[in-house]
């Protein structure tokens, strides 16, 4: 009985999905990535199980004054907002990932209340969580570093599929297996048929034996629409 349960809990942790979408909700290009891979999976009848990497754990030991201010508040956030889906997704299984990042993405890139949270960060975004219909139990979860284990597992699980010095947005077609991709990266939200015409080129290149990067570094600014 007790092995039954296990496997029980194992799958609605780990379900079976056509794509694995590690992100980080504060990070604007996976928002962007995540909205692609949205569209693509209603169209589709695509299963996609939404997983964790935190920038935050990626950036430990570094010198947060190399880089653009805010940024160790936005990852900080990002963190909280992970232990915070950690104890759902526990609770609730990996079905209530889908809507949780929706929720958070929403707030922070469409809305822009990204300073709004930084404030709240030592209290562990109370009021936040609370409007959002977080449960206290799963708003504790913010300023308690025990699901960091978890955290760390899925962050290290993404890097070696990609390899190292990369972030978040990670994609991997029929898990675990299958390819794994850091990006695709896009300023714009590319929606239905065009959405549907990247999906094909993206899985072509990404099933192509051998395929290892195809990036350049200019970037417009991030469009949320």
């Amino acid at each position: 009985m007790r092995l039954i349960l296990s496997a029980i809990a194992f799958a609605t942790l780990h379900p079976v999905s056509d794509v694995e979408f590690f992100f980080d909700p504060v990070c604007p290009w996976a928002w962007i990535t995540s909205r692609w891979i949205h569209e693509v999976a209603a169209e589709r009848e695509m299963h996609v199980h939404w997983r964790f990497l935190s920038l935050h754990v990626i950036n430990e030991g570094t010198d947060y004054a190399e880089f653009p201010p805010n940024y160790l508040e936005e990852h900080t956030t990002g963190l909280k907002l992970l232990r915070v889906a950690a104890s759902v997704r526990e609770a609730e299984g990996a079905g209530a990932m889908e809507d949780l990042y929706t929720t958070y993405g929403t707030d922070i890139h469409v809305k822009g209340r990204s300073e709004e949270l930084w404030a709240q960060l030592n209290d562990g975004l109370p009021k936040y969580l609370d409007e959002i219909s977080v449960g206290a139990r799963h708003a504790a979860a913010a300023n308690d570093p025990g699901w960091d284990d978890v955290i760390r597992i899925e962050t290290a699980e993404a890097l070696e599929r990609v390899g190292p010095d990369l972030g978040t947005p990670v994609v991997t077609i029929d898990p675990p297996y299958g390819p794994s991709f850091f990006g695709p990266v896009m300023s714009r939200i590319p929606r239905r048929g065009e959405a549907l015409e990247l999906w094909d080129a993206f899985e072509v290149v990404a099933r192509t034996p051998g395929m290892a990067e195809l990036k350049r570094s200019l970037r417009e600014r991030p469009d949320f629409t």
